[in-house]
């Protein structure tokens, strides 16, 4: 309940984007079920494929800035004009050099009849695409004919959305704090493993890479903390020091973005913080060793 009460009191008092953020990352969708399933690719038409003379006569992708395994995915609902009555249609989802990543098929479309594409950001080899803008492209399967309106550019078509692999875990402002909050700075009988990232309490933290929560408890040195084992990486992430226990519970699975709990101070920490770890393979504690976070955290934080 607590939890709760926290997330509705930033709501109502942090900027708009990171109340966006907030309200969109926490339950999966607004009735809490999972989020939608990828759309099938499908497969080319099975005769000679045909299409008439194309344009977009609308198409929308949202949202405009998309995280792997993510709350929501990037999705394209367009409707086509076109000089035939049924057409064959190919939708890529291409990189910014043009090159298409994934496609999708869809054989008869009929004019003015809505269409929609929902991508989970893997590609035709099978692995998360990397970070990078990206647009839906709609073509004509027998002749790659682009569907355009008067302006040919995807950013006009409202075609073009970000994508990336990880989201910065701390929704609020934060600094990286001094040397003592670096990776290996001495501790007493040990070093630091992972950076202290300085932020007031009860600022909501988000899970940097979705997947499976490993473990989700109290230690004495830890406080509260949560650790998630990433979706499609050898990596686990850890957080520590958390004001009050995750509303997660090991096993649980949880998307990239999604709160997972609030900054605090509890264990053994001196300050409101988030104690945040990355461990290679095969995991925390399970064999792995950890790497220092610093350099992929400034990057996620340069984006988000």
């Amino acid at each position: 309940m607590a939890f709760t009460v926290a997330v509705a009191t930033l709501l109502a008092i942090l900027p708009g984007s990171a109340a966006a953020a907030i309200a969109t990352g926490g339950a999966p969708t607004a009735a809490g079920g999972p989020p939608a399933p990828p759309s099938a690719t499908g497969a080319p038409s099975p005769g000679a494929p045909s299409a008439g003379v194309l344009s977009l006569a609308s198409a929308k992708t949202t949202p405009r800035v998309s995280f792997y395994y993510g709350v929501r995915s990037p999705s394209l609902r367009f409707e086509i004009e076109s000089t035939q009555a049924k057409n064959d249609l190919r939708v890529d989802v291409i990189d910014e050099t043009g090159e298409a990543v994934r496609s999708f098929y869809r054989n008869d479309v009929e004019p003015h009849s809505t269409v929609g594409i929902r991508w989970d950001g893997v590609t035709a080899t099978k692995r998360p695409a990397p970070n990078g803008r990206y647009s839906f492209r709609v073509v004509s399967q027998g002749t790659s004919r682009i569907a355009r309106r008067a302006s040919t550019s995807s950013e006009s078509l409202g075609l073009s959305f970000d994508f990336y692999g990880y989201a910065f875990p701390i929704l609020g402002k934060h600094d990286y704090g001094n040397s003592g909050a670096r990776f290996g700075a001495s501790r007493s009988g040990h070093t630091h493993q992972g950076q202290d990232v300085m932020a007031v309490c009860g600022l909501p933290l988000v899970a940097a890479r979705g997947g499976r929560v490993q473990y989700s408890t109290y230690d004495g040195a830890a406080g509260n903390y949560i650790v998630i084992d990433g979706k499609g990486t050898p990596y686990d992430t850890a957080y520590m020091h958390l004001a009050e226990p995750s509303p997660l519970k090991e096993g649980d699975l949880v998307r990239t973005g999604q709160p997972i709990g609030i900054v605090g101070d509890t264990g053994d920490a001196t300050a409101c913080h988030l104690h945040f770890e990355l461990w290679a393979a095969p995991g925390w504690y399970e064999g792995g060793s950890p790497i220092d976070p610093l350099a992929y955290l400034k990057a996620w934080d340069a984006y988000s």
